[in-house]
């Protein structure tokens, strides 16, 4: 494939990765980007058929059904819409989204960028060491540090009930009142959404708690940067993976990952992702299967239980209490303050509860407001507010109170917007040359879904079947399907099986399936395996400090602001 010399900044949302557009082309280079499937032909699709998918694949606003909540009311026992993932609690959604901005990470400043304008020879490779948390360290960026410890934002609130939640460490530009107060990070985009950014100052916290212990208490910034990049690198590999792609595919990558063996025995057994010295990132991964990840996200959340409503946090408006939207709020949405959106301070009273977004102390056997929000199902659907991205729309600023209609704007024109999320993605797959699903699908050895069953819709037992095929939106699909469509359509494909049949219906847990879930699986188990400054490399048979053997996303999270290990 003739290289796309188009140069891409890094951005949020379905956007380019400085150097991706020149790939190597051998499968077991050294490098930073590269393919899996190297020899493999590039899926030929014109752009005004992926464009008709991406807009099918647009959920309606909410706001079309004036009878219609839109959220589920939360009462006691409610616990599961039938769109929501029962196997898979909303927190994974973001530290996915987290992840990917740490293996994404580009330090080079902006005359780099001009002096290495490929970005590919003098890049670090790829690893799962929290750089997008660390920068640069406190040497280099002592803005970000105090002493051993991170800097930290100002206290936030459950409402008005204190919590050891804080902001992250921001700066006003004192000549500039209008401009909004910017995150000293070490990657801006963690940022991007009141929930990632909550998130990654929770990842500081572990960071000074750990400092704080007594079992650390002479132990170096260098010491406790390795226990927390370890701590992250054991619940990616036995937390986030078997959730994502499904236990028993890591448990065949990594059949020792639980047991204590000898190096050899932990060493992953990678079927596809090679490499000579140094992992690199596939772009059959960053392209297409990582982006999985856009079909979890919820329009809705609720981020704590004291927040009563959005215009008044102490009280719920009239069409709030009968929409659902008591205390809840769009992931996006075209007025300030009255969505998660980023880059920006965000309202002292947002204070996340986390044992709303993972199962912390039981939470996810609990309903109503108190249950742990499932994200949504990883299929070929994605909710509405993410065919308007926040950066490419225009955000107003409007006296409450609010109606659900002026929040959520009218739907993006994916035929005409690039705000739309799913034609970004779509239209990246193409310009990057990726395979169809199917060819992939067959070099892997699996067996190749039938158009006729290639559907695109939300994952629900009653009407998936119902839902339009990929060859009637064009017969340009037939046995052409775009990688990172084939990548969700598989997923549902394979849980509509085990929905129908084994008793469970729409509660039945939702993972990726055999052909992305492999993809992903070796990609970041092939990451951690390659970097030698990883614990599998220096102490395969390490356990975290907190939670021990069965350390999760939500115990590191959950010690890090309460302690409590």
């Amino acid at each position: 494939m003739k290289p796309n010399n188009t140069k891409f900044s890094f951005t949020p949302h379905g956007g380019g990765i400085r150097g991706a557009d020149s790939p190597r082309s051998s499968s077991t280079f050294e490098g930073r980007f590269g393919r899996i499937f190297r020899e493999l032909p590039a899926a030929k699709h014109s752009k005004d058929d992926l464009l008709k998918l991406a807009l099918l694949m647009t959920a309606p606003p909410e706001m079309d059904d004036k009878g219609k909540p839109a959220a589920a009311l939360e009462t006691a026992d409610h616990i599961q819409d039938d769109e929501e993932n029962a196997g898979i609690p909303a927190g994974y959604t973001y530290f996915g989204q987290f992840i990917d901005h740490d293996i994404t990470f580009d330090p080079m400043s902006s005359l780099m960028q001009q002096n290495d304008p490929e970005g590919l020879v003098d890049f670090r490779t790829p690893r799962l060491d929290l750089d997008n948390m660390y920068g640069r360290g406190p040497a280099d960026q002592p803005y970000m540090y105090i002493d051993n410890k991170f800097r930290l934002g100002k206290a936030l609130f459950a409402n008005s009930k204190p919590t050891p939640s804080r902001d992250l460490p921001r700066y006003r530009d004192p000549e500039n009142t209008g401009t909004s107060a910017r995150a000293l990070i070490g990657d801006k985009r963690n940022d991007e959404n009141v929930i990632v950014s909550q998130l990654h100052s929770a990842f500081l916290q572990l960071h000074n708690r750990l400092v704080d212990e007594d079992a650390f208490k002479d132990a170096t910034f260098e010491e406790i940067q390795r226990q927390v990049r370890w701590h992250y690198q054991y619940v990616v590999l036995n937390d986030f993976l078997p959730h994502i792609c499904g236990k028993e595919l890591i448990d065949e990558i990594m059949p020792f990952r639980l047991k204590h063996g000898s190096a050899a025995d932990k060493k992953p057994k990678l079927q596809f992702f090679h490499y000579r010295n140094d992992p690199y990132i596939p772009l059959e991964f960053s392209v297409a299967a990582y982006r999985f990840g856009h079909s979890m996200v919820r329009p809705i959340y609720r981020l704590n239980t004291e927040l009563k409503g959005g215009d008044n946090p102490d009280e719920a408006t009239t069409e709030e209490k009968a929409r659902g939207l008591e205390g809840r709020f769009f992931i996006f949405a075209g007025v300030n303050k009255r969505a998660l959106n980023g880059f920006g301070e965000f309202p002292d009273q947002w204070a996340i509860d986390w044992s709303l977004f993972f199962d912390i102390n039981g939470s996810g056997k609990k309903g109503g407001k108190e249950r742990a929000q499932p994200a949504y199902k990883i299929d070929t659907s994605l909710v509405n507010p993410l065919g308007f991205l926040p950066e490419f729309s225009v955000v107003k600023d409007l006296v409450p109170p609010l109606t659900v209609a002026q929040m959520q704007p009218a739907p993006v024109n994916a035929m005409a917007d690039p705000a739309n999320l799913a034609a970004r993605n779509l239209l990246r797959g193409l310009s990057m040359g990726m395979p169809s699903g199917q060819d992939i699908a067959r070099a892997m050895g699996l067996s190749v879904i039938p158009d006729n069953e290639l559907r695109v819709g939300k994952a629900i037992v009653d009407e998936l079947e119902k839902a339009p095929t990929l060859v009637s939106i064009s017969p340009a699909f037939a046995d052409n399907a775009p990688l990172w469509y084939y990548v969700l359509a598989e997923a549902q494909h394979s849980w509509l099986k085990k929905a129908k049949h084994g008793g469970k219906g729409d509660e039945e847990p939702l993972a990726l399936g055999p052909m992305g879930g492999r993809i992903v699986a070796e990609t970041l188990i092939g990451l951690i395996a390659g970097d030698p400054q990883s614990f599998l490399h220096q102490d395969p048979n390490w356990l975290p400090f907190v939670g021990g053997r069965d350390s999760t996303v939500g115990k590191l999270v959950n010690y890090a602001l309460t302690g409590q290990k």
